[in-house]
């Protein structure tokens, strides 16, 4: 399989420096990180892509039994490093993203070498002594409404989602990428991410790690941060100047900020 072409991969930057893969969350693309790329390509060499069912991958590789769950599209990951002869990489994923490195990194130890969870959450649902925000309830209404009407329910959520009321080009932005994706191919992708549990994977995880998160985050509470971090031996967690799920978007400096500081910690 044409793996460029399956997941719309596109190289740029310094192929002299360590590269540095990008990974968008649900709903979303590579073009979701345009205002990280330019912080990068002077030093590092970049690698975009599209999960299969978003942005401009291929449709015709979606299988509903492969992404069902995290795994399939932690393989996606391993399948364009291992396409792209990566070592070493280091992973930058967004919300869901950051919890497929997770797996990507235990699939293929030798081409992720560290790892950056923007905004992440092992488990979305509460459970004993775990905050994740959502109650069981609030995630059965969340995807029964986003499977009787996916249009309505992205332009309900994707402003909230993205917080920053004062800034609704942000929000709309979020709402049309929602949009442009393929319902049934979301669908599956929201089930597989909001019913996921992936708290035990990151006592695994054994490369260098930064953990982002903002100061508010309706999908991803602070507490899920301080999880994680503790979680994660040896992690480093940033609490960003920024509010929202996104701070890519709606904070790219101090994202772009944390993200290159970590990095230039590596060599």
């Amino acid at each position: 399989m044409d793996i460029d072409r399956r997941n719309n991969v596109t190289v740029t930057g310094n192929p002299q420096g360590r590269t540095v893969v990008l990974a968008h969350g649900f709903g979303c693309d590579q073009n979701m990180w345009r205002l990280t790329v330019p912080a990068l390509v002077e030093d590092y060499q970049v690698v975009l892509f599209d999960y299969v069912g978003s942005g401009r991958s291929d449709p015709s590789a979606f299988s509903e039994d492969r992404y069902a769950s995290l795994d399939g599209y932690a393989r996606d990951v391993a399948e364009v490093c291992e396409a792209l002869d990566l070592r070493d990489a280091a992973f930058v994923g967004h919300s869901v993203s950051a919890m497929i490195g997770v797996l990507a990194a235990g699939m293929a130890p030798e081409r992720i070498g560290a790892l950056v969870m923007v905004a992440p959450s092992p488990r979305y649902i509460d459970d004993e002594g775990y905050r994740g925000g959502f109650s069981a309830q609030d995630i059965d209404e969340l995807l029964e409404s986003l499977e009787s009407n996916y249009l309505g329910w992205s332009a309900a959520m994707a402003p909230a989602i993205m917080g920053n009321t004062d800034r609704p080009e942000l929000g709309e932005e979020l709402t049309n990428s929602f949009c442009a994706t393929d319902p049934d191919m979301a669908r599956v992708f929201a089930r597989t991410t909001f019913l996921s549990d992936s708290r035990d994977d990151l006592k695994g995880v054994r490369v260098p790690t930064l953990v982002l998160e903002c100061t508010q985050d309706v999908i991803a509470p602070r507490e899920v941060g301080a999880f994680v971090h503790q979680a994660i031996p040896g992690s480093t967690l940033v609490t960003l100047d920024a509010t929202g799920h996104c701070p890519h978007l709606s904070a790219p400096e101090a994202t772009n900020e944390a993200i290159t500081s970590f990095l230039a910690s590596l060599r």
